[in-house]
């Protein structure tokens, strides 16, 4: 019964996601058709990006992979009103911090956009819409956070579809706010700003029913001292750092990008989400909801379901992840042209977001490796391992941000692909080092009968690769964008079918995605 939940619960996290993803696709194909790729755009971009990693690093990182061990723990060893304490003392100290941190960054957001984008001090027009924008945006940050929080809360008792479906809200708040409000604004880009302030109170409001269901809506009280939330403080502490390793190295290429040609963050940005798309539907998903069971499993001390846990979402990840990464490097110019080519996104823009995507498509496998792999160490209560291998990783992607600028500049390719092509590498730094103590330390290993996995995995993407290849010089470049983006569609079809078809044919079965 648990094995069927936790598929389920993946499927719930998934499906929610997808729509969310889909929604998050047609958001980025309308601000980028409404606004380009140039000044305004990247200056909103910057102002979003600093709140959305903060967010990573507090909410979805750090934060819920120090709360929910503690949570399931006090769940199997204490009564509710035990766990509504932890929960009102952590909900207190939280929004504390948060709440501090928001109107420090508000009065200092001049200083934070020149340590941000440095590239903006000398062009001021961008530099203080920028600024304005980044006073808009920031909230959202205390309510994303809080949203965060009775998510974790929400997904340590099995609800898992509010949570998912939370992203939808900030995409829908976006479009309106591009295609609805944008044209009453004398600077028409600032409405992105409210829309994202209004998206983070409309996020957290749908959590609450639930949290009230569960009898776990009490009022946020301050205590420090109280055991659970120093433990969680603890946790977190060290594993801001060790959790949000890649959005880190993502934020140093925005911080490098605003160095370079105008309109570099705004290419970056339609790459990353592009990459996104697998990462989210599978990797994100899947890291969701092992986290709690795993947790479950160690509170247990039982080592075997721990492991089967591990295991069975590697599979899902590798299944996916490898040919999401082979897809998108062959068909990187095909989907920039069919998606993003319309408005004020010229063939000039299309060309260098495809270049940034085809250099981060390989890391897309170590990003979803990393979303498995470090729940593992979390779920033990163990922050020291990840960050060190934290720390390793942001100073790789540094150290290869110059190597691949300076060949990039050498052979006249746009810089900032070189940015992209850091951050595959630092990736795979990453979780190829938290895999080596996970084997090390006999928590995790891909056993004798990945042999034939890997190689199952391996055929199947390559034929798929060949296929997609042959079926390039029929792309309709130059015909109108509702044609490019049907034939988009039937190679993307044309590969899966492809795809399956091999991994079938090589005595794969749907059975051994079952967990255990």
């Amino acid at each position: 019964m648990a094995k069927s939940r936790l598929f389920r619960s993946t499927m719930v996290v998934s499906s929610m996601t997808m729509l969310s993803r889909i929604l998050g696709l047609v958001r980025d194909i309308v601000l980028l058709g409404v606004f380009g790729a140039g000044g305004l755009m990247d200056a909103f971009l910057v102002a979003f990006k600093i709140p959305n990693f903060l967010r990573r690093l507090f909410a979805e990182g750090a934060f819920s992979q120090a709360f929910v061990p503690v949570l399931s723990e006090y769940k199997e060893k204490y009564s509710l009103q035990e766990v509504q304490i932890l929960v009102s003392r952590t909900s207190g100290a939280l929004m504390l911090i948060l709440s501090m941190l928001t109107v420090v960054v508000i009065l200092m957001a001049p200083w934070v956009i020149t340590l941000f984008a440095p590239g903006f001090a000398d062009q001021p027009d961008k530099f203080n819409i920028a600024t304005e924008l980044l006073r808009l945006t920031f909230p959202y940050l205390l309510f994303i956070s809080m949203t965060a929080f009775a998510s974790g809360i929400l997904q340590s008792y099995g609800r898992f579809a509010a949570p998912a479906f939370a992203p939808v809200l900030l995409n829908l708040s976006m479009i309106g706010g591009a295609l609805v409000f944008a044209p009453m604004f004398d600077t028409p880009i600032m409405a992105l700003g409210y829309s994202v302030a209004i998206a983070g109170v409309l996020q957290l409001l749908i959590q609450l029913p639930q949290l009230s269901q569960q009898k776990l809506l009490v009022l946020p009280k301050i205590d420090f001292q109280h055991e659970g939330v120093r433990r969680i403080l603890k946790l977190m502490l060290p594993a801001i750092f060790g959790v949000s390793v890649t959005q880190i190295n993502l934020l140093l290429n925005t911080v490098f990008a605003s160095l370079m040609i105008s309109g570099s963050v705004s290419w970056l940005y339609a790459a990353e989400r592009m990459s996104e798309l697998p990462l989210g539907l599978i990797g994100v998903a899947i890291g969701t909801v092992i986290l709690p069971s795993l947790s479950k499993s160690e509170a247990q001390k039982d080592d075997v379901s721990f492991k089967k846990t591990i295991d069975w979402a590697a599979r899902l990840i590798i299944l996916v992840g490898l040919p999401a990464a082979a897809a998108l490097f062959i068909l990187s110019d095909v989907l920039m042209q069919a998606l993003f080519m319309r408005g004020e996104f010229s063939l000039r823009d299309a060309q260098m977001s495809s270049l940034a995507l085809r250099s981060m498509a390989g890391g897309i496998l170590g990003f979803m490796l990393i979303k498995i792999f470090a729940p593992a160490f979390f779920a033990r209560q163990d922050i020291r391992t990840p960050v060190r291998i934290g720390i390793i990783s942001v100073f790789a992607n540094m150290i290869f941000s110059v190597i691949f600028i300076g060949i990039f500049y050498f052979f006249d390719i746009a810089l900032h692909g070189g940015l992209a092509l850091a951050t595959t590498a630092a990736s795979f730094v990453n979780a190829g080092l938290l895999y080596y103590y996970l084997h090390q330390r006999e928590i995790f290993r891909f056993d004798s009968h990945w042999k034939k996995l890997f190689i199952q995995f391996f055929l199947s993407t390559a034929a798929m690769v060949a296929v997609l290849y042959a079926m390039l010089p029929y792309f309709p470049t130059d015909s109108a964008q509702w044609k490019r983006v049907v034939a988009l569609i039937i190679m993307c079809v044309v590969g899966a079918v492809m795809y399956g078809g091999v991994l079938l044919a090589t005595g794969f079965r749907p059975r051994q995605l079952k967990h255990g």
